[in-house]
């Protein structure tokens, strides 16, 4: 066992946080701080010369939150999904509209494209989009059968009316 785990660590370049050693000669900044790049060359000149490294630290505050790729405000009812294996779309689809079902939402409109790759969900609206938007994007996300969806209404198909005047030539 003790060869298997060491032919693991070697091949991911993995340690372990318990057995690694400290260096105390390590200079330790804050990552605020380490943004500046004379504060951050600094450090790495004073870590050459005592033969340390730098290590950069954060807190819960100077760490940025990950932007969502489908924003909230694109919600509009409409959600447009691509499947990992076009043969579950059928079940897919179900397992998505019994949650909406359960969790009080209301299926307007449910399309499958013809290779089955692409589904489409079209739910009414309520009282609080944004509170909806991210409870169907909660459970679509945490779907494995998905490969990735987005926010997006259809179009209804139908040609837009363009009024033209015909203005006679004089």
């Amino acid at each position: 066992m003790n060869a298997l785990k060491k032919l693991y660590r070697d091949f991911f370049g993995l340690t372990e946080q318990t057995k690694t050693k400290q260096n105390p000669n390590d200079i330790e900044i804050a990552a605020g701080a380490a943004k500046d790049p004379a504060v951050f060359k600094a450090a790495q000149d004073q870590a050459k010369k005592s033969g340390g490294n730098v290590r950069i630290t954060a807190n819960e505050s100077e760490i940025d939150e990950a932007q969502l790729i489908n924003n909230i405000t694109d919600y509009r009812g409409g959600v447009e999904y691509v499947l990992r294996d076009p043969a579950e779309a059928k079940s897919v689809a179900n397992e998505i509209r019994e949650w909406a079902t359960k969790k009080g939402f209301t299926v307007i409109k449910h399309e499958i494209s013809k290779s089955g790759n692409i589904g489409y969900f079209y739910f009414r609206l309520g009282e609080d989009p944004a509170r909806e938007s991210q409870r169907i994007q909660g459970y679509i996300a945490q779907k494995p059968e998905i490969k990735h969806f987005r926010f997006n209404v259809k179009e209804t198909g139908q040609p837009r009316k363009i009024n033209k005047q015909i203005q006679p030539e004089i």
